[in-house]
């Protein structure tokens, strides 16, 4: 990892959020330099970064806030709180996020996801500049919304991006790009999209950041991993959004029968029919040499900043919590 390279903590850490600034602390002066927090059906999002922004000096970001599921103003509030909480040093990252999230869990319709974005980018331009906003878009209007507080300083929006529209979406309106759930080696295509997007559309490609968060599973090889690992994949890229991102990818083959045994509803039949190259493509596995150096390669295939998504299956909160901090430990720069 070079120095232009920031490594980052996932939030909310594997602790109680009231014990997580004292473990942030340590970990900035292990070398990390982000704290970028995700939210699924836990913590809320910006919660997590902001308990570890006050306590800390760390960059903190969200990877990502949906844009369904928060209105515009209550968005650009919440994004202008966290850029007063922590001037100069957060990003706002966001994102359309996945059917289940938006439709089963939060009764909304996922609906031209790519409009959506990019009409909240230009929106939320305009607010946290403080503007008095009218915007008439097609999937959201807002009549004469003003922040009260805006920031002083301005936080850089990142857009979350698999296939190729959210992609050139971000590099034609974001200031950063928020990569998930991909190979190494994936990292180059999906780059090449927003950088060429970025040039069409008279913007400078190489100032856009390219974020991504890095599964990592923490567990000594076993049988018992190989099979958590199986279903951390099956539980992701079964999502209607990542399968039609990961056939974009070209793994269409290889991931088939998976996806057909998925659909015949034998779940144990589709976590056998991953192919264990994949799996170790996917999610950085083994020794800790072996997963630092697997790391490395996201890095030089283009990655800024990598979130490190640690995974273990222990469930005792307890050896949960040392395992997960260890491996932060044996991660960190230095």
């Amino acid at each position: 990892m070079t120095s232009a390279h920031r490594l980052a903590l996932s939030l909310p850490l594997e602790l109680p959020l009231g014990e997580q600034p004292a473990v942030a602390q340590e970990m900035e002066r292990r070398g990390y330099t982000d704290a970028w927090s995700l939210e699924v059906d836990g913590t809320d999002i910006f919660v997590p970064a902001a308990v570890v922004a006050a306590a800390t000096t760390l960059r903190v970001g969200t990877a990502i806030a949906n844009v369904y599921t928060r209105g515009p103003a209550t968005l650009a509030m919440t994004a202008a709180t966290m850029a007063e909480l922590a001037p100069g040093r957060f990003v706002l990252g966001i994102g359309s996020g996945s059917q289940p999230v938006v439709e089963t869990w939060n009764s909304m319709k996922f609906h031209r996801p790519v409009t959506r974005v990019k009409e909240m980018v230009a929106f939320l331009r305009q607010a946290l500049a403080g503007e008095r906003v009218v915007f008439d878009g097609s999937t959201f209007k807002v009549d004469g919304f003003r922040l009260s507080r805006p920031p002083a300083i301005v936080p850089p929006i990142h857009v979350a991006a698999l296939r190729e529209g959210m992609l050139r979406a971000a590099g034609e309106v974001a200031d950063g790009v928020c990569l998930n759930w991909l190979s190494a080696a994936d990292v180059r295509r999906s780059v090449a999209v927003v950088r060429e997007a970025a040039r069409a559309a008279g913007r400078d490609p190489e100032a856009i950041e390219i974020t991504a968060r890095v599964m990592v599973d923490i567990d000594e090889p076993s049988a018992a991993q190989d099979i958590a690992m199986r279903r951390h994949v099956c539980a992701y890229l079964n999502v209607p959004v990542y399968k039609q991102f990961h056939e974009w990818l070209g793994r269409g083959g290889e991931l088939g029968g998976m996806w057909e045994a998925w659909q015949a509803g034998d779940r144990k039949a589709a976590t056998a029919a991953i192919p264990r190259a994949t799996i170790d493509d996917l999610i950085v596995n083994g020794t800790v040499a072996e997963r630092r150096a697997h790391i490395e390669r996201y890095f030089e295939a283009g990655v800024d900043t990598a979130f490190l998504s640690l995974a273990t299956a222990e469930r005792d909160p307890a050896p949960r919590s040392a395992l997960m901090l260890d491996a932060l430990r044996e991660h960190a720069p230095r």
